[in-house]
This record gives C-alpha cells, structure tokens and sequence, in this order.
C-alpha cells in the first residue's frame, strides 16, 4: 500500500505519528520548564508566608506546629502507601491503591514545600528562609524533629504488622499440620503390634 492509499484509507503515515508525537513531546516538556521555572519563584515565598501567617513570630507556635506538620504530613502518606501495597493484589485493590498513592503524594505537600524553603538554593528558597527566620521561629526544626517521630511511629506499625502477619502465618501452618501422635506417659512399656 502507497502512502497515498494508506492516507485514502483514513490512516496516517509512521513518519507523520512520529512527527506529532515529537511535536506533542516538545511542547509538554516546555510547558513543564516553565511551570518549574514560575513554581519555584513563587512556592518558597508563598508558603514561608502561610507558615508565618500561623506561627505569628512564636516560639512556641513554631515549635508546636513544626511537630504537627512534621508529624502528620510524613506518617500519613507513609501509612497510605503501605495500604497502597496491601490492597494492591486484591480484587478492584488496584484503584483503591492508585487512590492512595495519590492522597499519599497530596497529603505530603506541605512538608515538600518547606523542603524548597529548607533546600532551595534559588532567591525565592532564600526569602523563604527569611521569612520563616523571623516570623515562624523554630518551626524548621521542629518540623524535622516531627518527621523523625514519624519515621519512628511508622517503623513500630511495620514492626507490628510483620509480627503480626507471622503469628497468622504461624497459626496457619500448626492447623494445616497432622496432629503429632500422643506420647505415652513415663513408665509404660511400648506397645507392639503382638498380642
């Protein structure tokens, strides 16, 4: 078939997919590089000034909710992607898991954005640190302390839940075995098969 006829037929040529795919390629990175570029200019800043907005130049506020963002956004989407893991295999699991993986990935947001702040090296990560320098003291650091608790926290859960599924592994194993024959007490001669 000629590129003539194939394109009669209603299909399109291998050189013009490609084509359009390296179109549609190149335009997705670009939008990409700037949505980057515009992001990483504006989170820092932004969120250094939500965060100062609650702390209101506190200690204690910084420190209290340092621990609580700590805290909560690292063991929940930790949590949730364990339950992603556990309910993969299962039937209809596999929504259920993409749903958590990406309830997990939002719920962890406001710790990647402190993370820009905290990491960034750009002029908006350095306002940031400004920012929360002056007007949520300590919450950095609190907030650091609160994601190690978490790590802690969801290492014990891990600790638990294998414990747990090896004692139902366990229990399964004695059940599926044949009862051991019964020992007779002390003293009693051997029976044989002779009477």
């Amino acid at each position: 078939m000629t590129t003539g006829e194939a394109q009669s037929n209603g299909q399109k040529s291998t050189a013009t997919v490609w084509r359009n795919r390296a179109i549609i390629t190149v335009a997705t990175a670009v939008v990409l590089v700037i949505a980057y570029l515009i992001l990483s200019s504006f989170i820092p800043r932004w969120w250094a000034q939500r965060l100062a907005n609650m702390v209101h130049g506190s200690f204690t506020q910084g420190i209290w909710w340092g621990l609580v963002f700590g805290l909560v956004f690292t063991l929940v989407p930790l949590l949730l992607v364990v339950l992603a893991v556990r309910v993969w295999k299962r039937k209809g699991g596999k929504f259920i898991a993409g749903a958590a993986v990406i309830v997990a990935l939002l719920t962890a947001v406001p710790n990647l954005m402190t993370l820009t702040i905290v990491l960034g090296g750009n002029n908006a990560a350095h306002a940031g640190q400004r920012i929360l320098d002056v007007d949520a003291p300590a919450f950095r650091g609190a907030c650091l302390v609160g994601a190690i608790l978490a790590a802690v926290v969801f290492a014990l859960v891990l600790a638990l839940l294998g414990k747990r599924g090896l004692n139902r592994r366990s229990a399964a194993k004695a059940a599926a075995a044949p009862a051991p024959a019964p020992t007779p007490p002390p003293g009693t001669p051997p029976m044989t098969g002779e009477r």
